[in-house]
């Protein structure tokens, strides 16, 4: 393939990428209209996040050892068509549940899109232009961020809410017909027989698991449902890790994990995300609740995490190549657990100023640690099992932004609900609203005429948040210090233990 073509190519998959980055953070916005529309209660609401986040963690594994055996241009073509009709089937629902299902759907494309996609690279560019793709990938996947709530808000203004699922339709059939075109195919050239024991239980245990995760914060990390959910899972994945190395033909090789370039490559990716969730679980609320910004603009005022995500992504390539891995992703990660601290001086009277100048330093953290660390993940690689190993690292991530959305969130609400002081003369539902969340509460204020309800609230949902951000700089932090101890000796593996990693 030429050099041109390849990054055609490379533009077909980051246009996948676009497909699933911004419906990430589209929904959010959307909640309120369809709670409406659906006469959808806060159960179904959550169920149509949830259903979304436990179907992504489940499948990601097997997806990727599949797209291995089976071609991932065809996994890839799959994926996006399986995206587009759930979008489709979501935007003319008449009930939650159809909406919920449909979201299920949804996850089932994604969870193929995001490892195949990765596992694609390594066929397509010679190291010497990988990281470069890498960084390219990156940029597609963070753009998401503050495209979701920008193209939402505008969609939800002037549409139904059911556009807010119809505009991946044009994205998604863009997409695959530029894969069509543009993407050769790729496989395992001797594909191993199916894993069905370790794919079952890698599914159940990380869906059981993630979903006790995800309820911990609203039923209580003691909760009887909470701690068996989580047990079972946790019982499961053991399991699956001892079949894994007893198997002869595993679907993920876990002496990967002994290669110091995969194991903190992964460890990298994962921080960054559990950090990066952490902040996105506050900063929107903090935005519309605390500083009076619609949704729209909420995801403008995001724009400058973005810009500083593209800087980070495309100097990691010049960075890296004259500091090495070692310092590249270390200094990544210190450079977000500072945009991180800084943010934790926030106060609801803080500028925005302040607010886009600490956005900016954790976007070009995420960008200087996301494509070196992803490039790490594939050097160690074969590109024929390029989508399991790259699977893997996805799942972890995927493990890590829930844990930091739930730890996190707990940690946050229980600063929140200490330092609200004026809900003692309230009547129980208006003053349970207040406790549940900031925006309840400035609700709250708004229907009683209490101006010191809503200040009360304000103030401390910025303190609640600042400790959120202080926890998630300290984590990172600890990342950073992590991949500075474990990639002192590391190298980049030879052809020769690739191949052996995959035999």
């Amino acid at each position: 393939m030429t050099s041109t073509r390849r990054w055609w190519a490379l533009g077909a998959l980051v246009l996948s990428l676009l497909t699933f980055g911004f419906d990430a953070t589209i929904l959010n916005v959307a909640l309120p209209n369809l709670a409406t529309a659906l006469d959808a209660g806060t159960a179904e609401l959550q169920w149509m996040v949830d259903a979304y986040v436990l179907v992504l963690a489940g499948l990601l594994l097997p997806a990727g050892a599949l797209g291995d055996r089976f071609g991932r241009k065809r996994f890839l073509l799959l994926g996006l068509a399986l995206f587009a009709g759930a979008s489709v089937l979501a935007s003319y629902a008449s009930d939650a549940g159809t909406v919920i299902a449909a979201r299920g759907l949804m996850a089932v494309g994604a969870a193929i899109l995001i490892p195949v996609t990765a596992a694609v690279v390594p066929t397509l560019f010679p190291p010497a232009e990988r990281t470069k793709a890498i960084a390219y990938l990156a940029i597609g996947l963070g753009a998401g961020v503050p495209l979701g709530p920008i193209i939402g808000g505008y969609l939800l203004e002037h549409f139904w809410w059911g556009s807010v699922f119809l505009v991946n339709v044009p994205v998604a059939a863009l997409a695959m017909v530029a894969v069509a075109a543009l993407v050769p195919e790729s496989r395992d050239p001797s594909p191993r027989r199916i894993d069905v024991v370790g794919g079952l239980l890698s599914v159940v245990g990380l869906v059981l698991f993630v979903y006790a995760v995800i309820a911990a914060p609203d039923q209580g990390w003691t909760s009887a449902r909470v701690v068996a959910s989580g047990i079972a899972g946790l019982v499961l994945l053991a399991a699956f890790v001892g079949w894994e190395r007893r198997t002869a033909d595993p679907m993920i090789d876990l002496r990967l994990f002994g290669k110091p370039r995969f194991l903190w490559g992964s460890v990298a990716a994962t921080v960054a995300s559990f950090g990066m969730f952490g902040l996105l679980f506050v900063l929107p609320l903090y935005l519309q609740a605390v500083r009076g910004d619609d949704a729209m603009t909420t995801g403008v005022k995001l724009l400058p995490m973005m810009a500083g995500l593209i800087v980070g992504a495309r100097a990691s390539e010049w960075i890296g190549a004259r500091l090495g891995l070692r310092t590249t992703v270390a200094a990544g990660l210190a450079i977000l657990a500072a945009g991180l601290a800084l943010g934790a001086a926030t106060r609801v009277d803080t500028g925005y100023a302040f607010v886009a100048g600490w956005l900016a330093v954790i976007g070009l953290g995420m960008g200087l640690t996301m494509a070196p660390a992803m490039d790490a993940v594939l050097a160690e690689l074969p590109p024929e099992r390029s989508g399991s190993g790259a699977a893997l690292t996805m799942a972890l991530r995927q493990v890590g932004a829930a844990l930091g959305v739930a730890l996190l969130g707990s940690i946050g609400s229980a600063v929140y609900t200490g330092q609200l002081d004026r809900t003692a003369g309230l009547p129980p539902e208006a003053a349970e609203a207040s406790r549940d969340s900031v925006a309840g509460a400035v609700e709250v204020a708004a229907r009683l005429g209490d101006a010191a309800l809503a200040a009360d609230a304000r103030s401390a949902f910025a303190s609640a948040m600042s400790v959120v951000l202080v926890a998630c700089a300290v984590v990172t932090a600890i990342g950073a210090i992590g991949v500075l101890a474990g990639l002192r000796r590391a190298r980049p593996a030879t052809a020769a233990e690739r191949v052996d990693v995959a035999a």
